[in-house]
């Protein structure tokens, strides 16, 4: 795979094949990457909530997908900040949309910038190709005393564009299309299922590539 510079970046923005929302300020190109932005998102994960059986902890269970109902959701204002406590851990959103065209992926990365503040940014991973969209990124204040701040608008993460041999049909989104939904979860269902039972060897027999 051949890393895109920011001047091949620069140049695929122009003519619209890739894309930001809103559009990427001089700050943000580097040489072979682009920094994203912080936005003005922030979920913090619940513990409890009550029920008819009084107060009871959140489980996180596999097979089921995460919605608003188990964060509280903060969105700040211009000029605000969030104060990220010791040890806590938060989703934000990047300011940022991104799409990525069907023949380049794209690589998530922390900047070192903000690992040395005591952040621990678990983003690195792939953004498909074909995505379109805002990004999530799990945070983590690593330090046992000091409280971080994070500001909207500051240069938080790094994209970095990979060209692939050739195109590819994107697999859209399972949340873009009610069937593809109600696809997603079945095949969610019946593999964690059988995760649940420990029966890897007929996972892979029945479900090969």
């Amino acid at each position: 795979m051949a890393i895109l510079t920011g001047e091949e970046i620069l140049a695929r923005v122009k003519k619209g094949n890739i894309a930001f929302s809103p559009g990427l300020d001089q700050f943000q190109l580097q040489t072979h990457a682009v920094d994203l932005r912080l936005g003005f998102t922030f979920l913090i994960p619940k513990s409890w909530h009550m029920t008819a059986k009084g107060r009871e902890a959140y489980r996180i269970d596999p097979l089921k997908d995460h919605g608003p109902e188990y964060f509280d959701i903060i969105e700040l204002e211009q000029g605000q900040c969030f104060e990220l406590l010791p040890q806590e851990y938060v989703l934000v959103s990047t300011f940022e949309t991104i799409k990525v065209p069907d023949d380049l992926m794209a690589v998530l990365y922390p900047r070192s910038s903000v690992n040395r503040k005591g952040l621990s940014v678990d983003l690195t991973g792939i953004i498909d190709s074909g995505y379109e969209g805002p990004l999530t990124l799990p945070v983590k204040n690593n330090t046992r005393s000091q409280v971080i701040q994070l500001h909207p608008g500051e240069r938080f993460c790094q994209v970095v564009f990979e060209q692939l041999s050739k195109k590819v049909k994107p697999r859209r989104s399972r949340w873009h299309q009610k069937d593809v939904v109600e696809k997603g979860a079945k095949e969610k269902s019946v593999e964690m299922k059988m995760v649940f039972g420990g029966d890897l060897k007929k996972l892979k027999k029945d479900f090969a590539a």
